[in-house]
């Protein structure tokens, strides 16, 4: 008997309840278990990209988006800044700030930028760049220097000779020492009586602390090594709803994201500010690459959020556009768009399999035409990448076509309560076999009593365990699956629960106890799913068994209750190994520089049997040999 059959009341009777629960797990039978089960979902949200896991750190650098004035700009000493849209950097990058000085200025004056609310000030090296247009030769100044004490934590000098005909980038590199805290800024000065009077034009400052793997443009490092230790095994990008846009023409634009940053023109984003397409297309996929992540690269299938929808014959010139940015992406150099991917510095086409089409099309008005959307799609991609595995952006039947082409993936999203997800514990154990699954997004994002969760507590969390473990005694067909959203930047976020947070301040890195949960499931995982017998029906306790190519078996548990239970693991053959156990109380929560739940690991012993005391709300992994 499955909990989701149970009464409600039955359901709170069992959870407390003390169960002694012997589970013997079968060393042959069972199902393969996909490789690709557990992965990551990113889109541009609560500054995730820009302030978050890309390392360009500061703010509004190229003032792109519908109104982005002089956010995070501030005048350093007895000058005006204005941004000024009669000197562009690019056409891409279409404004510069304009630091205009007084008559008779003397002394050294500028201007800085505060940064995601603030800059990250760490004991490390920094890469640093702009653009400068006007007449000076001379000093420049750069500075990381806090806020409100005024401390310098880096001050580095280097000669420009700038002209009043066009911009110039200069590039320096330079340490600083590391800061206490957020509130901290960088400043760029000058000799003012070399410009008094007169004024000078900067634009696309960029600052970087070291990337993921020495990537130019890449990655936080700190960020993106921590987010590593999960283990993902792909990422589904560019979104999720930040793929939309607002209108047609508001889209993610794959074109527009790739090649020099200043090139880049950025795009008003999905939730509510400005996307710099800094972290772009290829950026992606070096992602991908550097922490051995499968893509599942979304397309866009002609649904706005605005609830403009494009279908039929007008649908036809965006159809050419995904199979321009494929050629991109797979196509060999002699081809028009795999010549321009090699210009950009990547020879080799990129190994891309999976393809989404859309995001979420059984809702905002989509669901009427995307079954001829997605056919006009598929048949397209099909035609020229037979290879490739498509995926539908739904489950729902009444949008999908009548009959799903074989070997295409549907997609399924859900954000719960923690008991509907224990409810949902075996959504696919009757569930057809005939197209695989992707799970593209799903978190407990409210309390059983219809309160919002901001923070992710240790009831939600587990289950969230619960549910995942039915989605791995069904990896047969749910082939992936993938928490979101990923990341937010802490008091900048605009949808909470996130799997981890950060700030501009040091240390900030916070897993949620999601994250932990994600860690332990990902980091355990064998390739065949085995039979297990058990003295008691699931609930409250919830089992799933694999064993790896390596003969190391593991058996993951969650107590979606408030007693502690039992469980005797029986594995004939097996004598030691580790037991990972995360637990803690049932509304407790990691918050921002608190983290005060994360995984215990101790050694285990035994003679193909294992005793595991399970506390309350607590999810475990037992992995012997």
């Amino acid at each position: 008997m499955h909990l989701a059959s149970l009464s409600a009341w039955a359901v709170t009777w069992l959870a407390g309840q003390a169960l002694a629960i012997d589970l013997t797990v079968s060393k042959s039978g069972g199902n393969a278990s996909s490789p690709l089960l557990y992965g990551i979902m990113f889109e541009d949200i609560n500054n995730s990209g820009d302030g978050g896991i890309h390392a360009q750190v500061l703010r509004n650098n190229g003032f792109q988006g519908t109104s982005p004035g002089l956010t995070a700009y501030a005048a350093v000493g007895n000058v005006n800044i204005t941004q000024d849209t009669s000197n562009p950097v690019s056409s891409a990058i279409a404004s510069s700030l304009k630091v205009t000085v007084p008559s008779g200025a003397t002394g050294y004056v500028g201007f800085a930028n505060t940064g995601y609310n603030g800059v990250p000030v760490l004991a490390t090296t920094y890469s640093n760049s702009f653009y400068i247009k006007g007449a000076y030769s001379g000093t420049v100044n750069l500075r990381l220097v806090g806020t409100s004490s005024g401390i310098v934590y880096a001050d580095h000098n280097i000669t420009v000779k700038s002209t009043t005909s066009k911009f110039t980038s200069y590039e320096t590199t330079f340490k600083s020492s590391q800061s206490a805290d957020a509130d901290n800024e960088w400043q760029l000065r000058f000799d003012a009586s070399k410009v008094a009077g007169k004024s000078l034009n900067f634009g696309l400052v960029q600052l970087f602390p070291p990337t993921y793997k020495s990537r130019q443009n890449g990655l936080r490092n700190d960020v993106a090594s921590f987010l590593a230790e999960i283990k993902p095994s792909f990422l589904r990008f560019p979104g999720g709803n930040n793929l939309e846009g607002a209108s047609p023409s508001n889209r993610w634009k794959w074109n527009e994201t790739i090649g020099a940053v200043v090139n880049r023109p950025g795009r008003q984003g999905d939730w509510t500010y400005a996307n710099t397409d800094a972290l772009g297309l290829d950026e992606y996929l070096y992602w991908c690459e550097d922490m051995g992540m499968e893509p599942v690269l979304a397309v866009w299938a002609g649904l706005s959020l605005g609830g403009g929808i494009i279908s039929g014959s007008a649908l036809d010139p965006y159809i050419d556009d995904i199979l321009n940015e494929l050629e991109y992406v797979l196509g060999s150099t002699a081809t028009t768009y795999g010549a321009l991917r090699a210009k950009n510095g990547r020879t080799e086409p990129w190994p891309v399999k999976y393809i989404e089409v859309g995001n979420e099309d059984n809702v905002q008005g989509g669901c009427s035409t995307y079954a001829s959307r997605f056919t006009a799609i598929y048949d397209a991609i099909h035609a020229q990448y037979p290879d490739l595995i498509i995926i539908a952006s739904t489950t729902s039947s009444s949008c999908l076509p009548a009959t799903l082409p074989t070997g295409a993936y549907t997609d399924i999203h859900h954000y719960l309560s923690p008991d509907s997800f224990v409810a949902l514990f075996n959504e696919f154990d009757n569930y057809s076999r005939d197209h695989p699954l992707l799970v593209g997004e799903y978190a407990s994002t409210t309390g059983n009593d219809g309160s919002t969760t901001y923070w992710s507590y240790m009831q939600g969390s587990c289950a969230e365990a619960v549910y995942m473990i039915g989605l791995e005694r069904n990896s047969d067909v749910v082939k992936m699956a993938s928490f979101a959203p990923l990341l937010e930047h802490f008091d900048m976020a605009e949808w909470s629960p996130d799997l981890f947070g950060l700030d501009s301040s040091p240390d900030s890195i916070t897993g949620s106890t999601s994250f932990y949960v994600q860690k332990l499931f990902s980091t355990n995982r064998g390739t065949t799913i085995l039979p297990v017998s058990s003295s008691a029906d699931f609930g409250p306790v919830y089992w799933v068994a694999s064993v790896s190519e390596e003969k190391v078996y593991y058996v993951k548990l969650a107590n979606y209750g408030s007693t502690a239970q039992n469980v005797t693991v029986n594995i004939a053959g097996t004598t030691k190994g580790s037991l990972e156990l995360l637990s803690g109380g049932e509304l407790v929560s990691n918050y921002p520089h608190d983290v005060s739940i994360t995984p215990t690991t101790s050694t285990v012993t035994g003679h193909g049997s294992f005793t595991v005391n399970l506390p309350a709300w607590a999810v475990a992994v037992l992995a012997v040999s």
